[in-house]
């Protein structure tokens, strides 16, 4: 309503937010108003903003408004200071540069209006942080509130203290917080409380600051205290605030009715000297803080262990005491407070056999009692199996875990199965038995649509797969391998190939399922695949025939799959007179003549699907056929000259040399065109049997020396060539050193005695993250070093984010490679490795200069130093 100067009447005057200044702002002198700078309301302002049809409107009317507010911030109006901060917020809300009111944000939290103060916080929290300077000036201010006891006040100051309060601020302002924590009104305290785990993130230097009050905080029986619905207007609250910070009372109260305090109700506003609402989260902020000083103090660790007792008793008093409407989610009594609990008790019982036993039959009495029918108990339960899976629990209570989590997958919700799935596979290493229960659940998993769910399903299957198992599970994979989407086929397939590698059961089962994944999935394949089936195919002797017929089948069906077409062009090389005798009783009888096999070798070289090293592979089986095939060669040899004007040089050179060999050394091609030899395999298999060998080879060095010497023994073998079987004559003891009789008797060249390993070196450690040096340099170029980085990490958080760069002096070369990856674990975890080639053909002394930066504890860390102390067979 309007009166006939054109002001507001009655309830319109009254602007709620951050349009108004109080009541009777808007009812100055004539001479202030022309003095003035005419500019929107805040609500006037929003109106317009969303009313631009284009970009461009909308920026020329911040753009204008914004020059009205400078003007305004020159002129120095204190009145309405906080009205043009708050449009300049709403600016800065939209995206648009506001950093020119950060030093009025510093004026209002000076000024002694609650109005100006509440403003002032909040444009410091949102235009402020540790990146600029002047979040420093505040510090002073933010300690004269803290100071005060006014609720409202220490609560904002206690905000953005806790929001944008750097390390500095921190240590400042630590005294006047921790007095805070024992203050007799539950408002001020949970403030206090977050801020304190604020600090501790900031400053862990902290921790024996706020040890003291935890304990006394602990003994928090309450969870909020409802008192009845104020009577005042905020407004009104507003000036009542003022007059407790002492400015003059120059307003009158507005008394509400009882229909507008209702409608007030809903409005966004600080809470009053009284809530008239509860006041939760004293208890929940107290283990917050208890559970960030366990995390990053020893000691403090040490001190809260004997307080599992205690926190034992606050979450069955939460299990047992039954529904509460104050407390209580769908059914669930206080969930947040027992998921925060269950993380603290995680971390005290770690490693600690007395406080996981104390903690045992609760974690039974939650796991069996908490309702699963709706999320918030869903998520009571899996913090729960968590909790017993990080602790020393016993084994029926890791049973009883595992089971959870089965249930779980059993859930219509994916989020919930997704979360199953992620924790089986963390736990099938510890409890294998207990997870494979749940196979056959875990495989329909990977049926589902989700594309996130079926990788999970599919990484945990592979982690299920053993010797027992291996058929069956192979036969789920290879199904869904075939329906899979594109984004799942390779890993699915390295998955199974690596299964088969080493589970399978029997040589021929190992190459059928080699042969269905490169049929099923050729083109997705690790690139080892086709070298590892070749040396199985190979080592198998008995299974030739059966393996060069299989691969001709597949090949005459298909000829895409590049890594099928690979080894089957090579089977058939090798093995072509098998296929052409027929005489395998395991498959069908299969007639194929020598023209068929030249034919779908020369379809495979023709093919625009072949690679490059398709039709090398095609060429070369061509070649090996010429001296396994009884007719004549002249089709081979026309093939041959062909791809000798190939653009391919590798191809070109191969033809080359095979066209050479028909002219000039036809005598020697059967000879050179032999069988290959059995090729050593490396894999899991050959890596067992290189460490049983290696421990043989250890029994053999304990064992004892015989007497008789090494050149006595070494003509005991040379005369067994002889075949004489009567008495020998030794010679005498002859020289065995390099220039000796025996070394020039043998003609056998002096090999040099392999140099001595260089010792690792520890360069770096702080806070259990550690960084150790081992080197190399090989024999063939000694110049030449490797260092081998590798970055642990002992402590009880992640490193993340880690980088490690070099520098050497100028006369040596550093080439750095990718390291394997950016995250260390925490507790011994996964170690990264990086490796350094350096260069140093002058033999000149070795200096490293290194610089680490990594997250570690939600700290930025970086550290530079110099490594002098390398060893000199590094260098020398």
């Amino acid at each position: 309503m309007l009166n006939r100067k054109g002001r507001r009447w009655g309830a319109d005057a009254c602007v709620v937010g951050f349009s108004g200044g109080g009541v009777g702002a808007e009812f100055g002198d004539p001479l202030r108003e022309r003095m003035v700078v005419p500019s929107l309301k805040l609500q006037d302002l929003i109106e317009e903003i969303r009313g631009a049809k284009t970009q461009a409107q909308e920026r020329e009317v911040i753009q204008k408004e914004c020059a009205h507010i400078r003007a305004s911030f020159r002129d120095g109006d204190p009145v309405h200071r906080h009205r043009q901060l708050a449009k300049l917020l709403y600016v800065h809300m939209l995206g648009y540069p506001a950093h020119f009111g950060q030093m009025e944000c510093l004026k209002l939290i000076a000024s002694s209006r609650f109005t100006d103060k509440r403003v002032g916080y909040l444009g410091a929290m949102l235009l402020l942080d540790e990146r600029h300077d002047a979040h420093l000036l505040i510090t002073n201010s933010i300690k004269n509130d803290l100071s005060q006891g006014i609720q409202p006040v220490q609560g904002l100051a206690l905000c953005t203290l806790s929001t944008m309060g750097s390390a500095e601020m921190c240590r400042d302002l630590a005294p006047e917080v921790e007095k805070l924590l024992l203050q007799p009104s539950p408002y001020v305290r949970k403030k206090a409380i977050l801020t304190a785990v604020h600090m501790i993130r900031k400053v862990p230097e902290l921790s024996s600051v706020f040890l003291p009050p935890c304990a006394q905080l602990l003994h928090e029986r309450h969870h909020g205290k409802a008192v009845g619905p104020p009577i005042l207007c905020f407004r009104s609250m507003d000036r009542r605030i003022e007059n407790r910070m002492g400015t003059p009372a120059h307003r009158r109260r507005v008394v509400h009715t009882h229909r507008h305090t209702r409608n007030r109700l809903s409005c966004p506003w600080p809470p009053p000297f009284t809530s008239p609402t509860l006041t939760p989260g004293i208890l929940l902020g107290t283990i917050t803080l208890i559970t960030e000083l366990c995390e990053r103090s020893p000691a403090a660790l040490r001190h809260f262990r004997k307080v599992v007792p205690q926190l034992v008793h606050i979450l069955r008093t939460l299990v047992t005491m039954g529904y509460s409407t104050e407390h209580s989610i769908s059914g669930v009594s206080d969930p947040f407070l027992q998921v925060q609990i269950l993380r603290l008790l995680r971390i005290l019982g770690r490693n600690h056999e007395e406080s996981s036993e104390t903690m045992n039959d609760l974690l039974a009495q939650v796991a069996t009692n908490t309702d699963t029918s709706r999320n918030a108990g869903n998520a009571v339960l899996f913090e729960t199996v968590l909790t017993i899976m990080d602790i020393r629990s016993a084994a029926g209570l890791r049973v009883l875990a595992v089971n959870i989590l089965g249930r779980f997958l059993l859930n219509s919700d994916r989020n919930i199965r997704y979360v199953a799935l992620t924790s089986l596979l963390r736990l099938v290493q510890s409890d294998h038995s207990a997870v494979q229960r749940h196979r056959p659940t875990v495989v329909e998993c990977l049926r589902e649509t989700d594309a996130s769910l079926s990788r999970r399903a599919l990484e945990l299957s592979l982690a299920l797969v053993n010797s027992s198992n291996v058929r069956a599970m192979m036969q789920e994979l290879q199904a869904f391998l075939e329906s899979c989407p594109p984004d799942l086929r390779a890993d699915c397939a390295s998955g199974i190939l690596l299964a088969a590698e080493r589970f399978a059961p029997t040589k021929r089962w190992h190459i059928d399922t080699i042969l269905h994944v490169l049929t099923t999935a050729g083109t997705h394949v690790r690139d080892d695949a086709v070298a590892n089936l070749t040396q199985l195919i190979g080592g198998a002797q008995e299974l030739h025939a059966y393996s060069v017929r299989r691969l001709y089948n597949a090949l005459a069906e298909d000829i895409s799959q590049q890594p099928l077409v690979q080894v089957a062009a090579w089977c058939i090389g090798e093995y072509g007179d098998l296929l052409l005798a027929g005489n395998c009783e395991e498959i069908e009888p299969l007639q194929v003549d020598e023209e068929e096999v030249l034919a779908l070798l020369e379809k495979v070289l023709q093919s625009h699907m072949s690679l490059p090293a398709t039709r090398g592979y095609a060429l070369t089986a061509l070649m090996k056929l010429s001296t396994r095939l009884c007719g004549d060669n002249n089709r081979i040899r026309q093939v041959v000259s062909i791809y000798g004007s190939c653009l391919d040089v590798e191809l070109q050179q191969r033809a080359v040399e095979y066209d050479t060999l028909f002219r000039k050394y036809d005598h020697m091609r059967a000879a050179i065109l032999e069988k290959m030899p059995l090729v050593e395999r490396d894999g899991p298999q050959a890596d067992e049997e290189a460490k049983e060998s290696k421990e043989a080879a250890q029994l053999s060095e304990a064992a004892p020396v015989p007497t008789e010497p090494q050149a006595s023994q070494l003509l005991d073998l040379l005369d067994l060539l002889d075949g004489a079987s009567g008495d020998v004559q030794h010679p005498p003891h002859l020289d065995p050193s390099p220039g000796g009789a025996l070394v020039h008797l043998l003609d056998l060249p002096c090999v040099p005695p392999p140099p001595a390993p260089i010792p690792d070196l520890k360069v770096f450690e702080r806070e259990g993250v550690q960084l150790n040096l081992s080197f190399i340099r090989p024999p063939e170029n000694p110049a030449l070093l490797l260092i081998t980085i590798t970055a642990t990490n002992f402590s009880e958080g992640d490193v993340t984010h880690f980088i490690c760069q070099a520098a050497v002096p100028k006369s040596l070369q550093l080439q750095l490679q990718a390291p394997s990856g950016n995250t260390v674990p925490a507790r011994g975890g996964l170690p990264i490795t990086q490796l350094f080639r350096i260069l140093n053909p002058n033999k000149a002394p070795l200096r490293l200069k290194l610089r680490l930066t990594y997250d570690h504890f939600h700290q930025s860390v970086q550290e530079i130093f110099e490594v002098n102390n390398l060893p000199v067979e590094s260098w020398q």
